[in-house]
């Protein structure tokens, strides 16, 4: 019945009658069938509203609306102040709030959401605990990998995959939660158990995004006003801030600062093909830490994920296997080119998040480092500027290619990252296609070189002028070190 989706939901009906029956949710026009409601969705370069004529004509037989609009008296209009955050509640209801029959986990902030997701899904799937995932990479659960458009998909979608979680036996569900996606009302419709802060810098910020980093922030606050209990870093600077009006319990993780799970005696080493950290653990949990994942950062993605995971489980020996043998694609992950040099893929695409991967490099002495990066197009122009220079700056030698050039020209986006390279001293060189860069890089290695091919990480494809063309750089990567020329050198 249409009541009973918008029983949490606050509304006023313009005309007719909710105690109906309806074939199905619906919020895209071109899905509506006979007996649906559908849900009038108002996006930055859409406004369904103005298609309601199209699904009465589909036989849509009730319209949730926030604008005026003129429908035939045979059609149930509904009217709310929000339509987006109306879909979710009744989202909620239509799925019959799955949310509320599983522990719900939301990682916030600007990097390391992917990484801690993982660690999070990692200890938990060995501790017997069935876990989903939803983020950057998809949705995934038991054998189930389900391709998403969106880091933090649409509140339909999120409760739909809740629901086949919960069917199909998961008992807890760890998930990124965008800026974009708490602005959007994505995530509004229920409260999730843990709210996680990673860290937080300028990222995001653009005409199609958000319009300061005070507003970014802002929306990343949001979801500690819609968790139960928060676990946050407490050595970022804008943790204060990120909790003003919080509504929820507080636990801290961090390095620097006091903190209920603190990382002491960090260390840093090498294994053959690997770079590792280790560090003892002290607070509300105490043990000996080691992960195969370079740098500080994984310090605080691990400490991040040991938090979430003590209160689902005491067991210190699987929290310690599932981090020591934890690899996340396309976040710091090593793939196997040569004994003579490491070579690995970072979704590192903005400067704060290639910094931080550079700093963290450099503390483990290697010969040089290269990298290998582009930057996207139709973005902001300060994200290729501050990418160049920063690896400029903490790079030995870059390698500046193309990314998703989307309806740029790539050479006018490598010539925007040049601007930024000739800002510092460090050597460099521009290779447009993505797998000559790739050979490039690999036949002018030198022994104890770390190579960074930076960028797109786990994603698979190229977009260009509209259309996603395949390319996975794992697969690049293999098609060139077998070419005979390349052979010779590794």
């Amino acid at each position: 019945m249409l009541g009973r989706l918008l029983e949490r939901t606050e509304y006023k009906v313009i005309q007719g009658d909710t105690n109906i029956a309806i074939n199905k949710l619906c919020y895209d026009s071109r899905k509506v069938e006979k007996g649906d409601v559908f849900v009038c969705i108002k996006g930055a370069g859409f406004n369904a509203h103005d298609f309601v004529d199209d699904v009465v004509e589909k036989g849509a037989v009730a319209i949730v609306v926030q604008e005026d609009v003129n429908v035939p008296e045979s059609v149930t209009l509904v009217k709310v102040e929000n339509t987006r955050k109306a879909l979710a509640y009744m989202s909620a209801a239509y799925f019959d709030y799955p949310a509320e029959q599983i522990t719900t986990i939301g990682i916030t902030g600007t990097k390391g959401k992917t990484t801690t997701t993982y660690m999070v899904k990692s200890v938990l799937d060995s501790v017997g605990i069935k876990t989903g995932l939803i983020g950057t990479i998809g949705a995934v659960y038991g054998d189930e990998i389900i391709k998403t458009t969106n880091t933090t998909p649409e509140s339909f979608v999120i409760q739909e995959v809740f629901r086949k979680m919960v069917d199909a036996g998961m008992q807890c569900v760890v998930m990124e939660v965008s800026s974009q996606a708490l602005m959007l009302d994505r995530v509004a419709g229920f409260t999730f158990d843990y709210g996680i802060f990673t860290n937080l810098e300028p990222d995001h910020i653009g005409p199609n995004e958000h319009t300061s980093f005070e507003h970014y922030l802002q929306c990343k606050a949001m979801l500690f006003k819609q968790c139960k209990h928060a676990i946050v870093n407490i050595d970022d600077k804008h943790t204060k801030e990120i909790l003003e009006g919080a509504t929820c319990d507080v636990e801290t993780y961090g390095v620097e600062n006091d903190a209920d799970f603190k990382a002491t005696n960090i260390g840093l080493f090498t294994k053959p093909g690997k770079l590792c950290v280790s560090y003892d653990l002290t607070g509300k949990m105490e043990m000996p830490v080691e992960i195969h994942v370079p740098g500080i950062f994984s310090v605080y993605n691990s400490l991040c994920a040991i938090a979430i995971c003590s209160h689902l489980t005491d067991d210190k020996e699987v929290i310690q296997k599932a981090l020591i043998d934890i690899s996340v694609k396309g976040r710091v992950e090593i793939v196997k080119v040569s004994d003579r040099f490491v070579f690995m893929i970072d979704y590192a695409h903005n400067a704060m998040s290639l910094e931080s991967l550079l700093t963290s490099l450099k503390e483990y002495n290697p010969k040089r480092i290269v990298t290998i990066f582009g930057c996207g197009g139709n973005r902001s122009k300060d994200r290729r500027y501050e990418m160049g220079e920063v690896s400029s700056k903490l790079a030995d030698f870059t390698v500046v290619t193309s990314d998703n050039p989307r309806f740029e020209e790539p050479m006018d986006i490598i010539n925007d990252i040049l601007i930024g390279v000739k800002k510092a001293d460090g050597e460099y060189a521009t290779v447009p296609d993505r797998k000559d860069a790739i050979r490039y890089a690999i036949m002018n290695a030198k022994d104890g070189d770390i190579i960074v091919l930076a960028g797109k990480g786990h994603e698979d494809y190229q977009e260009i002028k509209g259309v996603k063309y395949p390319m996975d750089e794992r697969t690049l990567i293999s098609e060139v070190i077998s070419e005979d020329e390349v052979k010779k050198v590794l």
